[in-house]
C-alpha cells in the first residue's frame, strides 16, 4: 500500500466520460461516483434544450392599450398619437401570439372562422431629435413583462465587414431573455436611428454600401420572420460555439429615426402645382409641426429606404416638436423629471432644493434655443448644478438651496440658506 496521499486522487475518474482527474478542470465526488465539469456542462445544455422545446404558454394578464398608454403618460409628455399607436400595436401583437397558441393547442386549424392568419405590424416612429422616440421604447421596457432590447442601426454593417452583424440584434434580445429561445421569440426590439442607414440617394446602389443599403437588406428577413441562427455570445470571434435557432415571426420591431430632410420631400409633394380651376390645392410648410403626419411610403423610399423595408414597417406614428409648455411639463411631471431627480439627490444630503418658477422658464427658453428637444434640458441642468452638487456635501451648515433664473441665464451661484438663517427667519 502506497503512503502517497495524492495517489487516490490521481486514480479518480469521471463515472460518465472516464476522464481522469488531471484531464479535466474539476472533478466532483459523490457517493461511490464522480462527475467532471465537462459532463456537468453537457447535462446542463441538454436540460436547457428540453426546456426550450416545451410549448410556450399564453401570456396572462395582458395589459390593455389604455393601461399601456397610462403608464407611458407617467414618463412621456405629449405625443398622444404616438403613444396610442404603440399601445395598440403592442396589445395586438401579444393578442396575436395568444391566438396562435390557442390554435396550436387544438392540434389543427379549423376551416371556418379560425383559419384567419393574423400578421404582425412593425412600427416606425418619426420625429425630430429629443421628442421622445427612445423614451417611449425605454418606458415600454419597464412596463412589459417580456424581453426587450434597444439596438442602434448606426453600428450595423453587412456580414464580413467591421461592425456588428444584423443578427447581433437578436443576440442582445436572447441575452435579455436569460438565454431562453422561447422567451426571445416573443420579445420586442427597438431599432434606433433607422434613418442613418438610408441610401445616400434614392437610386439603387451599384457599389457596396455596407452600412446603408446592405444593412437594410439584412434587416428584411428578421423584420418579416425567419429562422435565424445566432451565436449566443455574439460576434464572429467564437466560431466553435453552437448556434441557437430563433424564429423572428413573433418578435415585434419598433423603429425610430429623426429623418432629417424628409420634411422637404413631403412639402414638395404636397405643394406641387396643379392644372385646372376650382381644384383644392393643399400647401404645407416644411417647418410645420405636423409635417410628418402626411408621410407616405413613396416619401420614405425617396429618402433612401428600400421599398421592401418600407413594406415591412406598415404602421407609422409621428412625434411633434416640443413647445415651451411641454418642455416645462417635462421638467416637473414625469416620474423621472429632472427637478424630482435633483431634489431627491439633495434630500440625501439633508438639504432642501427649491426651483423658482422663473428659473424653470429660463432653463426651458435656453433649451428651446438649442433645438435639440428634451435632451438639451439635461445638459443645461448638469452645467448649472455642477458647482452646487460639488460644494453641498462639504457644507453641513446649508439647509436650503434656492435656484434663481440667474443660475441658468448668467451662470451665477444659487441662493444658499443656512440652518441658522432658517431658524432666525423661522
Amino acid at each position: 500500500m502506497s503512503n502517497n496521499p495524492e495517489e487516490p486522487r490521481l486514480q479518480q475518474r469521471c463515472s460518465f466520460c472516464g476522464k481522469e482527474h488531471g484531464q479535466v478542470k474539476r472533478l466532483f465526488a459523490g457517493h461511490e461516483a464522480h462527475i467532471c465539469n465537462e459532463c456537468v456542462n453537457l447535462c446542463a445544455g441538454l436540460l436547457q434544450a428540453v426546456h426550450d422545446e416545451e410549448p410556450a404558454e399564453q401570456i396572462r394578464d395582458l395589459p390593455r392599450p389604455a393601461d399601456i398608454k397610462n403608464f407611458l403618460d407617467q414618463y412621456v409628455i405629449g405625443q398622444e398619437e404616438a403613444k396610442v399607436t404603440v399601445s395598440v400595436a403592442v396589445y395586438n401583437h401579444y393578442k396575436r401570439i395568444n391566438h396562435q397558441l390557442r390554435l396550436k393547442t387544438r392540434g389543427h386549424f379549423t376551416q371556418k372562422s379560425e383559419d384567419v392568419e393574423l400578421e404582425k405590424s412593425n412600427i416606425l416612429l418619426l420625429g425630430p431629435t429629443g421628442t421622445g422616440k427612445t423614451l417611449i421604447a425605454r418606458s415600454l421596457a419597464k412596463f412589459l413583462k417580456v424581453p426587450f432590447t434597444l439596438a442602434d442601426a448606426t453600428v450595423l454593417t453587412e456580414a464580413g465587414y467591421v461592425g456588428e452583424d444584423v443578427e447581433n440584434i437578436l443576440v442582445r434580445l436572447f441575452q435579455a431573455s436569460d438565454f431562453n429561445a422561447r422567451k426571445t421569440e416573443r420579445g420586442i426590439i427597438y431599432i434606433d436611428e433607422l434613418d442613418k442607414i438610408s441610401r445616400k440617394d434614392g437610386n439603387p446602389s451599384i457599389t457596396r454600401d455596407v452600412s446603408g443599403e446592405g444593412v437594410q437588406q439584412g434587416l428584411l428577413k428578421i423584420l418579416e420572420g425567419t429562422i435565424a441562427n445566432i451565436p449566443p455570445k455574439g460576434g464572429r470571434k467564437h466560431p466553435e460555439q453552437a448556434f441557437v435557432q430563433i424564429d423572428t415571426s413573433d418578435i415585434l420591431f419598433i423603429c425610430g429615426g429623426a429623418f432629417d430632410g424628409l420634411e422637404k420631400t413631403i412639402a414638395r409633394r404636397l405643394g406641387n402645382k396643379v392644372v385646372g380651376f376650382e381644384v383644392d390645392k393643399k400647401l404645407i410648410s416644411e417647418a410645420s409641426e405636423d409635417i410628418f403626419d402626411h408621410v407616405t411610403p413613396p416619401d420614405l423610399i425617396e429618402y433612401g429606404l428600400i421599398p421592401e423595408l418600407v413594406g415591412r414597417i406598415p404602421v407609422t406614428a409621428s412625434l411633434r416638436p416640443l413647445d415651451e409648455k411641454a418642455m416645462l411639463n417635462i421638467l416637473t411631471e414625469p416620474k423621472n423629471a429632472l427637478v424630482k431627480q435633483y431634489t431627491k439627490l439633495m434630500e440625501m444630503e439633508g438639504v432642501k432644493l427649491r426651483f423658482q418658477p422663473a428659473a424653470l422658464k429660463a432653463a426651458v427658453k435656453k433649451a428651446c434655443e438649442r433645438k435639440t428637444g428634451a435632451r438639451a434640458l439635461r445638459s443645461i441642468f448638469e452645467r448649472a448644478m455642477l458647482n452646487v452638487m460639488y460644494d453641498i456635501p462639504s457644507q453641513s451648515e446649508i439647509s436650503q438651496v434656492v435656484i434663481t433664473p440667474e443660475v441658468f441665464t448668467k451662470g451665477k451661484p444659487p441662493k444658499l440658506i443656512t440652518h441658522a438663517e432658517k431658524k432666525k427667519a423661522g
